[in-house]
């Protein structure tokens, strides 16, 4: 493995193509494509300042590295990457990637991060900023996640979260089998038109949450108190610990809740209408 270390490089393609080889104490000013087309790339303690650094990357690992506001879409149609003890300041990293692993990254600015990437793992990885992160991303595994954004895991399929805090409006609409354990999640319109959701001993939070999902799990869930009108026209087994603010519409299924304020069955609820809602549950 050819090594470099204590260079600097930037303009166009400065390392382009480039096979086995270690980056120490390096920086990538302005430019473009820095090492794009490689393979079998390692990087400690480097600095990336320019924009798309690794494109079509096949195997990496960075350690111990920065990725600046300047390496913007920074990791785009790449697989078999390693990110350790990173901090990320760039939008739009990781598009079309396959394979990808996080150990206590920081992405400081994570908009429209993660779309369409497959088979990824991350853990201990805080996200801000991030509107439309995991759009379209499939077998992920995620442990000890913070994020901060919203409009998160749209059109995600086979996600399983643990342990973590999802600060997010609007997550998970149509995903599919999704599992989220163990986890607080606070934020508006929570998995409208999912499939396949299943959330375990998470506590939720934000109005309307859990509506038009079919296949949809709770258990030992709780509900923050501004997390009303939830559950409408969603086929559901759901048992539920505590209070919650108000239950409407159920389509199917059955509820097991501690205690509700309001049951609304009106009018409006769609057929079968033959959800089965108790209270009392975990009393």
């Amino acid at each position: 493995m050819r090594i470099i270390k204590g260079h600097e490089f930037g303009g166009e393609r400065p390392l382009y193509c480039e096979k086995d080889l270690r980056l120490e104490n390096v920086v990538i000013h302005a430019g473009e494509s820095a090492l794009k087309e490689t393979a079998r790339i390692e990087a400690l303690n480097c600095r990336f300042e320019g924009k798309y650094p690794l494109w079509c990357c096949d195997g990496f690992t960075v350690r111990d590295s920065i990725l600046t506001v300047g390496a913007r879409a920074g990791i785009w149609y790449s697989r078999n990457g390693l990110m350790e003890d990173c901090i990320i300041d760039a939008p739009k990293t990781f598009r079309e990637c396959d394979g990808m692993t996080l150990r206590r990254v920081i992405i400081d600015s994570a908009a429209e991060t993660f779309w369409s990437c497959r088979g990824g793992l991350l853990e201990d990885v805080r996200a801000e900023r991030a509107d439309y992160i995991f759009m379209h991303c499939s077998d992920f595994k995620i442990s000890n996640f913070h994020l901060q954004g919203n409009y998160s895991f749209q059109w995600s399929r086979n996600i399983e979260i643990s342990n973590s805090i999802l600060d997010t409006k609007d997550a998970f609409w149509e995903c599919e089998n999704v599992t989220v354990r163990d986890s607080r999640i606070s934020g508006e319109f929570l998995g409208w038109h999912s499939r396949g959701l299943r959330l375990i001993r998470c506590h939720i939070g934000g109005s309307q949450p859990l509506c038009y999902a079919s296949g949809l799990y709770l258990e030992d869930c709780t509900f923050d108190s501004d997390a009303d009108l939830a559950l409408e026209y969603s086929d559901v087994e759901a048992t539920i610990l505590g209070h919650v603010r108000s239950i409407k519409n159920p389509r199917s299924g059955s509820i097991k809740v501690g205690s509700v304020a309001e049951l609304i069955l009106d009018s409006n609820i769609k057929a079968p209408a033959s959800c089965k809602v108790e209270t009392g549950y975990g009393e």
